[in-house]
């Protein structure tokens, strides 16, 4: 981190023009009276991002990574934390020492959303079903792990791009199923399931709401339009709910610490975020 101010931070990715970490991190910054720090949004793709940390000043901070560069940016890091390992991509990078310090709070955002928005506690069961093998679905077997869920079924479209998360699963020591989406039956997935994960888009889950409607514990990652069909269903039947937006900032808490090296004012950053959301959600904070 460097020594004096002003200091620099910002978001990575393509695009990036309407990212929601600004908000964030800048109502943390301003809530901790932190007047010499910045946060931008920078266009970059994972080709660059050689290039641009290698030429950054001493000002920046550190780095908020979204797509595409979250796994190229693993290769740049000096030290990469053993989640981040484990899911095989990062969102967080941060300079310590003229170093590079990777990490994945991706898996604070699902643990994060889970446990307050959701209602889902700790061990409270085994098994997990997780709809659809992207970027997130990776990140979301590692916060499965880490909230003691042992086995996952992964529901996919396409098996033959399941494999970054069955091995995302397999290094964070969860058993993984992989089923073909025309396959499945999706209400006895759900029936065996403590909670349910979906990354895909509304439109592939709509011709299966009715088994899906059972979920006790859903997080749905799509949060824009909200309420997504599958949120209203699981709520009309009584099940918990949480969203990518509680996602993303629960990600951002972990985030803004290992950033800044302060505590995150979590209230001034939930706040911000809902403002700038038209408070369509309540964001607990747990």
């Amino acid at each position: 981190m460097p020594t004096e101010p002003p200091y620099r931070s910002g978001i990575l990715g393509k695009p990036v023009a309407h990212s929601l970490s600004p908000v964030l991190h800048g109502a943390g910054y301003a809530a901790l009276g932190m007047d010499g720090w910045r946060y931008d949004r920078i266009e970059m793709d994972g080709e660059g991002l050689p290039a641009f940390i290698r030429d950054l000043g001493p000002e920046w901070a550190g780095f908020s990574v979204t797509m595409p560069g979250k796994r190229a940016a693993i290769a740049l890091a000096d030290e990469v934390t053993e989640r981040g390992r484990a899911v095989g991509a990062i969102n967080t990078l941060v300079r310590r020492d003229g170093r590079w310090f990777a990490d994945c709070t991706d898996v604070d955002g699902v643990t994060g959303a889970l446990i307050a928005a959701g209602g889902y506690e700790p061990g409270s069961g085994d098994t997990g079903v997780v709809l659809g093998a992207g970027g997130t679905a990776a990140a979301t077997v590692v916060a499965l792990a880490e909230l003691g869920v042992r086995s996952v079924r992964l529901i996919v479209r396409d098996s033959a791009r399941a494999g970054e998360t069955v091995a995302a699963a397999e290094r964070a020591g969860v058993a993984v199923d992989v089923s073909n989406w025309s396959d499945t039956d999706f209400g006895d997935a759900v029936a065996k399931a403590a909670v349910v994960v979906n990354t895909v888009p509304p439109a592939a889950i709509e011709p299966h709401l009715a088994e899906l409607a059972t979920a006790s514990c859903l997080l749905d990652v799509i949060y824009h339009p909200w309420p997504t069909p599958l949120a209203d269903a699981v709520a009309a039947h009584g099940g918990r709910l949480a969203t990518g937006l509680d996602m993303l900032l629960h990600q951002a808490f972990r985030q803004f610490e290992h950033i800044t090296g302060r505590t995150a004012p979590r209230e001034a950053m939930r706040d911000a975020l809902r403002e700038a959301t038209g408070k369509i959600l309540p964001l607990p904070l747990g």
